[in-house]
């Protein structure tokens, strides 16, 4: 049977959106937003340059390289993933940050000059009265600060990208005063950022529109980026309801990393547009930018993280497993696939694995014997790594199940 036949999809119903025609880029922030984690390791250049690699082989279309103004070694880091990209011929874009200020922009303007590389800087600055109040700032100094680095930048050559940062706690006039400042001095983009991870995808919905409406009072060019974060655990909803409405260019970070507890995930950003139909380029490699950014960065992918962790595709519940086990047995690697998973293993390069555990049934057990070279027909075999499943409480390992068959070949001679 056809798939269309055996799912019926609520997701595509009339009226839902096409994302099929959506045409929205993907920014990477793990090498820079991403490494600002509190509890992330600061890895070698080596590493990062396997992993903006990564990211070309995953179709993202441009990449943070960092905050070359932080210091020698955030210097020394941009301005070699910079050549890597030019030396290579990398198809992919590059920005990097900056404080809204020309000491953190002129490091980026050298980089170019050195390398060649087109880059555009994230100059960002705090725009919501909280920040305000804070910092001590009033709006016309904002402005002037935005005026002075923006023309700055432009005067050396580079693209801009005016991020106002805490845009989601911002007022709308002030906004407006500080977008039109910024393209006025030349940005060709503005981001908005959920800083703190304070929206909700309502709340993304009317600031997109509200932003989608000062870029067409403009004569301007200009794009639109969002940046969020999930602190209150709505960054990929956010994402999807900021491109639903239009948004150029969305940002994440590979396993979420980021300040606090992170920003959008990258990884599981891409599966949803894959799935949806957004993005046609292979994520095969998916685990590979997932293991080579928690390698990198020191850190563990969670063992019930979506798609990349080791449970995503593992199962020990009867049920579930008997309903894969039939689907195999059909020789339909789609069913098997689909039959009790929102997420095609075969897409991230993965597969579905049964497990034996408390709550798994006979069927477990055969198939499991039969992927290890046993005879799934031994009855007695089959009764005695059973009833070991149910006095545990816990999934057995390969040397639990081994164990018990060893015991019953020495009962057996």
């Amino acid at each position: 049977m056809k798939p269309e036949e055996l799912i019926y999809d609520w997701n595509q119903l009339p009226g839902s959106h096409d994302y099929a025609a959506v045409k929205v880029e993907l920014d990477d922030e793990t090498l820079r937003d991403g490494l600002q984690n509190p509890s992330v390791t600061d890895p070698p250049i080596d590493k990062k340059i396997e992993l903006l690699h990564v990211m070309v082989d995953l179709g993202i279309h441009s990449a943070d390289i960092g905050l070359p103004g932080a210091g020698p070694r955030a210097y020394d880091a941009v301005l070699a993933l910079a050549r890597e990209i030019v030396d290579h011929d990398l198809p992919i874009a590059a920005n990097a940050a900056a404080r809204t200020v020309r000491a953190d922009i002129e490091p980026i303007a050298r980089i170019q000059q050195a390398t060649g590389l087109p880059l555009e800087v994230g100059a960002f600055i705090g725009s919501s009265p909280i920040r305000q109040y804070a910092e001590d700032w009033d709006v016309d100094r904002i402005l002037a600060a935005t005026r002075d680095a923006i023309g700055f930048a432009v005067g050396e050559g580079l693209d801009v990208m005016y991020v106002t940062e805490d845009t989601t706690r911002s007022r709308p006039k002030t906004l407006v005063r500080l977008f039109s400042a910024a393209v006025e001095a030349g940005a060709k983009r503005i981001c908005l950022a959920d800083t703190v991870g304070h929206a909700t995808p309502h709340g993304v919905r009317r600031l997109v529109r509200f932003a989608k409406d000062f870029v067409a009072g403009t004569e301007e060019p200009v794009k639109i980026d969002w940046h969020g974060h999930r602190d209150r655990g709505f960054g990929l909803a956010n994402a999807l309801a900021a491109i639903e409405e239009g948004v150029d260019r969305v940002h994440g970070t590979a396993l979420g990393i980021g300040e606090r507890i992170g920003n959008v995930e990258m990884d599981l950003l891409l599966v949803n547009l894959h799935l949806l139909g957004a993005h046609n380029h292979p994520i095969d490699r998916l685990p590979e930018y997932c293991r080579v950014t928690a390698e990198m960065c020191g850190i563990e992918v969670p063992y019930n993280y979506p798609v990349i962790g080791d449970d995503a595709f593992r199962t020990g519940t009867g049920v579930h497993a008997a309903a894969i086990i039939k689907a195999m047995q059909k020789g339909d690697g789609w069913l098997e696939d689909c039959v009790y998973s929102g997420v095609p293993a075969s897409i991230v390069g993965r597969r579905q694995v049964i497990e034996i555990s408390p709550v798994s049934g006979l069927s477990n057990v055969r198939f499991w014997l039969s992927q290890h070279g046993y005879d799934p027909d031994d009855e007695a075999l089959c009764e005695a790594v059973f009833a070991l499943a149910k006095r545990c409480d816990h999934t057995l390992s390969r040397m639990e199940i081994e164990r018990e068959i060893a015991r019953l070949q020495a009962v057996r001679a």
